[in-house]
């Protein structure tokens, strides 16, 4: 099974990063699937990326003659329903489709939409950024994924590593990917919304004794949520997100208080939003997630966002 053509649903920040290199390797053979406005901007001015400016290929949502044999969706949370319709006319039956979205419902969502197609679950680690000069990345990180067993190797697994192999995009097929996505997802649900609600960058959750505490409280009702679900996710895991918290370079933000700031949605419906949803389902308290919820769609709504 080979991938000879390939296309991006998101071209953002982490979008453009891995985009990039597909589009290096690629050429016409990868294109953004956008419509509207944003596709007569990347037509007219493309997207930089630590400075180069690169002009793929795009394809509109309503374009039947172009199909891809992987579609990538790197949207926002909020944005996936509408993604997942763009595609309609760009896949076919076998069309492999991998989600780098955060959170852990994307996938499911995806494959409900397209259940012939084979889904892969995904994520993505990069602190790529947007500024007002462009798209900055300093550590492209690696893209995490797979079926949700890998024990075994499927043939559409195998062909999407060896597209991102010859792409240069590092990325690693983690044997178990309900498991890893969940633990990111618990890392995100601390870290993007206990900084997106108090401000503080990543100094604070080593430097600010509260809400390092806060940061393992919000954790562990993930934590707990999982447990009782099945997913092997324990104590030491929470701890090794706080490390990655705490190590952190100390001034950078999380993109959820960059958006935040720049008055942009946030995914927090998609974060506490579904801690909230999945510890009613499993009888798991979720006090410290229902308050930030609250908080930030607060915040949301000072910034003019319904």
């Amino acid at each position: 099974m080979d991938i000879n053509k390939a296309a991006i649903v998101g071209f953002g920040a982490i979008g453009c990063t891995y985009g990039r290199r597909l589009y290096n390797l690629m050429g016409n053979s990868f294109a953004v699937i956008a419509g509207g406005n944003r596709a007569k901007r990347l037509r007219e001015k493309g997207e930089t990326i630590n400075g180069e400016n690169i002009m793929p290929l795009v394809v509109e949502p309503d374009n039947e003659n172009w199909k891809a044999d992987l579609v990538i969706f790197s949207v926002k949370n909020y944005q996936l329903e509408s993604a997942i319709n763009d595609i309609k006319n760009i896949i076919t039956p076998d069309t492999i489709i991998l989600t780098i979205l955060n959170g852990v419902t994307a996938r499911d969502k995806i494959k409900e939409a397209y259940p012939k197609n084979t889904v892969l679950y995904g994520l993505s680690k990069s602190d790529a950024e947007r500024t007002p000069e462009g798209i900055k990345c300093s550590w492209e990180g690696v893209i995490e994924f797979g079926e949700a067993d890998n024990t075994v190797i499927s043939p559409e697994v195998k062909a999407v590593k060896d597209l991102f192999d010859r792409a240069g995009i590092k990325n690693d097929i983690c044997k178990d990917m309900i498991r890893a996505v969940w633990v990111k997802f618990m890392r995100n649900v601390g870290m993007n919304q206990l900084s997106a609600a108090t401000g503080s960058p990543y100094w604070g959750f080593g430097g600010i004794p509260e809400l390092n505490r806060a940061l393992r409280e919000v954790m562990r009702e993930v934590m707990f949520i999982a447990q009782n679900k099945g997913i092997n996710i324990d104590e030491n895991d929470v701890e090794e997100c706080v490390r990655i918290a705490v190590g952190s370079e100390p001034n950078s933000k999380t993109s959820m208080l960059q958006d935040m700031e720049a008055g942009r949605k946030t995914e927090v419906g998609s974060f506490s939003g579904v801690v909230i949803e999945e510890g009613l389902k499993n009888g798991v308290p979720t006090p410290w997630n229902n308050c930030l919820y609250m908080i930030l769609k607060t915040k949301e709504q000072l910034n003019g966002i319904k």
